[in-house]
């Protein structure tokens, strides 16, 4: 995954990179355009109790929340506990099969915006791996008045483009 051209995470299976095997989950400021802590990985094969660590993770996201959530090697096999999360977030992943693939980007409670992409079988995932660019960018302006009616604070997001492949 790249942040404006930077690599911001990356996992290989049998490559140079790390087997992060399972779901992998990274929260973005869309403000500084950077990764927010480190990337959390739930070992959804070897695990069959970290599903449920992924759903209240994500559910414990703050509304307008910027998420990526990328598999890597087989994420499916014990992942039935957060997949109505998932679904809830708009990364309905329960038809993808074993070692097949995805990737999503999604804001918290705006699930109508989430970019999803999926490959269903292991044969479709080696033949083409998930992919896609995502750009996020707009304002959020607060709610709270100063004594003129105006807002005091405005923070512009910061153009952000995700590459994830």
């Amino acid at each position: 995954m790249k942040l404006n051209g930077v690599t911001a995470w990356e996992a290989s299976w049998y490559g140079d990179a790390p087997n992060l095997r399972g779901v992998n989950v990274v929260i973005v400021d869309p403000f500084s355009c950077s990764v927010q802590g480190e990337a959390l990985r739930y070992d959804t094969y070897g695990n069959r109790n970290v599903a449920a660590d992924l759903a209240a993770s994500l559910q414990g996201l703050s509304s307008g929340s910027i998420v990526v959530g990328i598999s890597a090697d087989e994420a499916t096999r014990y992942l039935d506990a957060a997949e109505a999360t998932l679904t809830g977030i708009g990364a309905d992943v329960s038809d993808v099969g074993h070692r097949g693939a995805f990737a999503f980007v999604a804001q918290k409670g705006f699930s109508a915006k989430t970019v999803l992409r999926k490959a269903l079988t292991e044969a479709a995932a080696n033949a083409e791996q998930p992919h896609f660019t995502a750009t996020i960018s707009g304002a959020i302006y607060c709610t709270y008045p100063s004594t003129n009616d105006r807002c005091r604070l405005r923070r512009r997001f910061r153009r952000s483009t995700f590459l994830i492949f």
